[in-house]
């Protein structure tokens, strides 16, 4: 489990990323292969990269379909995954990034392999390492999609947080950890004032830059043709309010953003947990051969589906244990206990993770009790 427990100061962030900076900063993950075991044997999936920069390369999935995979231990300049769908007539940036450079690299890399024009980016929720680039497509004249919910919860979440002081930003989680009863509370406390340092000072760093067409859920799945290559978009519930996917069902391929955490702890404090599981179920339902782009970790196949399902019932076995004990879900979430199977997973911050989990799962239990 990766260790977030060390205080993080404003010099250390300023020294250990780009001028973008990033959330992942606090994290000292463990470099890994951008390809699961099980995909990387798979003759769809090109073995080197078209390009690596470090903090994320890109290969070739498919025909016309190129995976971008980040790795934050290498820096911060995309943080998340991603990739690009090129047809005979067009192609589909997915992702908007941490940083309009992130977006600089994935264009760049898509004109290494075609030189159709970009019919649309498409960014898969709101949360800011998936969209904090988007000002790079609006300067080259490149509409960005949406969910209809994404360009309000951009507003309302990171339009004030350009104006606010840091301190204030940070006060109410700086108080958590002044306050802070046990080791275990003052480590998950401290977790969090690091994730949110990060957050902030990205967002401070990139303009808030709305997506241009924001799609309705009631009107989808949307088909794109490419030329040759057909996406469709569609939506699903669990990871934030606005979540959507692009698929490639000729060729079996899914970009699921963060609906899919693969090899991590998912990021919860937006989610709906129920359907979320529910969602995981649907995607267990496609063909076992179905290659996945997760929204962070590897490339992976049915087994990241189901390892991630098994993330979220190892949580929910614990805290339905505590929740019928009469443990408070507060304290429950610090009497979380992660178990070895798992021990290599980083943990994004335990207050953006484990904790809004159980606190969901106790609130749903609350109102059919199980």
């Amino acid at each position: 489990m990766t260790d977030l427990s060390k205080p993080f100061t404003r010099r250390d962030f300023l020294a250990s990323t780009s001028c973008f900076g990033a959330a992942y900063a606090v994290a000292r993950l463990i470099p890994l292969p951008g390809l699961s075991e099980s995909v990387a044997g798979d003759a769809r999936v090109a073995q080197t990269p078209i390009v690596d920069k470090g903090f994320a390369s890109v290969r070739k999935i498919g025909e016309g379909a190129y995976a971008t995979i980040s790795d934050p231990s290498k820096g911060y300049t995309t943080l998340c995954n991603g990739g690009f769908l090129a047809g005979k007539d067009a192609a589909l940036l997915i992702e908007g990034y941490a940083s309009p450079t992130g977006c600089a690299f994935q264009m760049d890399a898509l004109r290494m392999v075609s030189q159709v024009p970009v019919r649309a980016a498409l960014d898969t929720h709101y949360h800011f390492d998936h969209s904090m680039g988007n000002s790079f497509y609006g300067a080259h004249n490149v509409a960005v999609w949406a969910h209809a919910k994404v360009p309000t919860l951009m507003a309302q979440n990171y339009g004030g947080m350009q104006t606010m002081e840091r301190a204030a930003f940070l006060e109410p989680l700086e108080k958590k950890l002044r306050e802070a009863k046990t080791e275990a509370e003052r480590q998950h406390a401290q977790s969090d004032v690091n994730a949110a340092t990060g957050m902030y000072e990205t967002v401070r760093a990139n303009l808030v830059s709305l997506p241009s067409r924001p799609l309705d859920p009631a009107k989808l799945p949307e088909k794109i043709d490419l030329g040759g290559l057909t996406a469709i978009v569609e939506s699903y519930p669990g990871h934030t309010a606005g979540d959507l996917i692009v698929r490639v069902p000729e060729q079996k391929i899914v970009y699921t953003g963060d609906l899919l955490f693969s090899g991590w702890y998912p990021v919860a404090f937006d989610a709906t947990i129920s359907g979320w599981r529910a969602t995981l179920k649907k995607f267990a339902a496609f063909d076992k051969d179905t290659i996945f782009v997760p929204g962070h970790g590897q490339i992976c196949g049915q087994e990241g589906i189901a390892t991630e399902s098994a993330v979220f019932d190892d949580i929910a076995e614990q805290a339905q244990k505590m929740y019928k004990a009469g443990v408070p879900a507060e304290e429950a979430a610090h009497r979380y206990a992660v178990p070895d199977k798992f021990k290599g997973f980083p943990i994004f911050a335990w207050g953006f993770t484990i904790g809004p989990t159980i606190a969901k799962l106790y609130a749903e239990w609350k109102g059919s009790t199980p």
